[in-house]
């Protein structure tokens, strides 16, 4: 008997070990997408605090929320892998606490079988055996036996308070499992909440850009007609304005001319595109940072072809030069001159508001005025 509860015993522990090496596989697949899952969101996280840094207004906004939304995505993704892995832990250790209290159970019941076969025996026990020995037997193998029962009786109960103590600490690691298990499910109730709160942030922020861009689309669509009318008035100044008798040609001096107020260029020539929105609007002159009640002057000798009002422009002077050139000076708070005055170099031509619009045209084509001044 003992031979054969050895092999069982031997054979439990060899099919428990290949039921764990057969398990491997599945759990490195487990933790390494866990770990990738974690990698991922340590890279969006560094992402976020960059943006929150760096990007604002309602693009910034939009994009954070983007992110955001993936790394709360990552997040469930981590809390479901976790708690994946954590159930697959938890089988692992319930099969275990199953295996060690059925080799506690046949332990016990052999250990029973045991006690009650030296209960028959009575208080001696083993002992009565070697005592019936017939007087001139030899001795030595009734020694022997007695002290194979004792050696086999003492291993057998070894084996019960071993299977015991594991059966303890299998039992403690099942509930640390189960703990743990439990955690991550809350933990993915959790971050369920969080990303279904990003994703309503970002449906918020969508829905906000959709307004700008087509608030921006109408401002652009108001700025393309802006510059349409003004291009129109300076098409009919242009063909009725008569030469200018005599003058040296401002045309000699590109390059040459000053500014017509101290101030730097904040939107350059050429026509504007919103990156966010994709809306370009016209845009023929150079916008310059002034300072309130500065004075604006002109940058070559000339007439006056208009000086009032213009729609979307504020008050706004036009001077017709030799060459058949114009400059436009628009966005002023107050107006000096009147049409039809001939004005001098460096003439003054009224109070600057809080910028300049300038604008150069050659042959009644705007061309860019930092090729023209210093």
């Amino acid at each position: 008997m003992p031979p054969v509860r050895s092999l069982s015993a031997g054979l439990l522990l060899a099919l428990l070990l290949a039921g764990e090496a057969g398990a491997q596989p599945a759990r490195g697949s487990r933790e390494q997408e866990l770990e990738a899952v974690r990698l991922e969101i340590v890279r969006l996280q560094g992402r976020l605090d960059r943006l929150r840094d760096e990007a604002a207004g309602l693009a910034g906004q939009l994009e954070r929320s983007r992110v955001e939304l993936a790394l709360q995505e990552q997040r469930l993704a981590e809390a479901e892998a976790a708690r994946a892995l954590a159930d697959e832990r938890l089988q692992r250790a319930t099969a275990a606490v199953k295996a060690v209290e059925g080799e506690v159970a046949a332990v016990q019941r052999e250990l029973r079988s045991r006690m009650f076969a030296l209960y028959r025996l009575g208080r001696p026990g083993y002992l009565r055996l070697f005592l019936a020995a017939r007087p001139g037997t030899d001795l030595l193998p009734a020694l022997r036996q007695l002290r194979f029962f004792a050696r086999r009786d003492g291993q057998l109960l070894a084996r019960f308070t071993e299977a015991r103590a594991r059966l303890g600490f299998e039992r403690d690691q099942l509930a640390e499992q189960e703990r743990l298990a439990a955690a991550w499910v809350t933990r993915e109730e959790e971050r369920r909440r969080d990303l279904d709160a990003a994703r309503e942030r970002q449906r918020l922020l969508l829905a906000a850009a959709e307004r700008e861009q087509r608030l921006l689309s109408g401002r652009a669509d108001e700025l393309a007609e802006r510059e349409r009318k003004l291009a129109n008035f300076l098409d009919f100044l242009y063909g009725r304005s008569d030469p200018l008798a005599s003058g040296r040609s401002i045309r000699d001096f590109r390059g040459l001319l000053e500014r017509p107020v101290a101030g730097a260029v904040t939107v350059p020539f050429g026509p504007r595109r919103d990156r966010r929105y994709g809306t370009t609007t016209p845009h023929h002159g150079v916008e310059m940072s002034t300072a309130a009640g500065a004075e604006v002057r002109a940058v070559f000798a000339g007439r006056v072809a208009f000086a009032a009002p213009f729609e979307g422009y504020g008050p706004t002077v036009v001077l017709q030069h030799t060459g058949g050139v114009f400059t436009l000076y628009a966005g002023l708070s107050e107006l000096r001159v009147a049409r039809g005055d001939v004005v001098a170099l460096h003439a003054p031509l009224g109070a600057a508001g809080e910028r300049l619009y300038f604008e150069i045209r050659v042959d009644n084509r705007p061309e860019d005025p930092l090729s023209w001044i210093r």
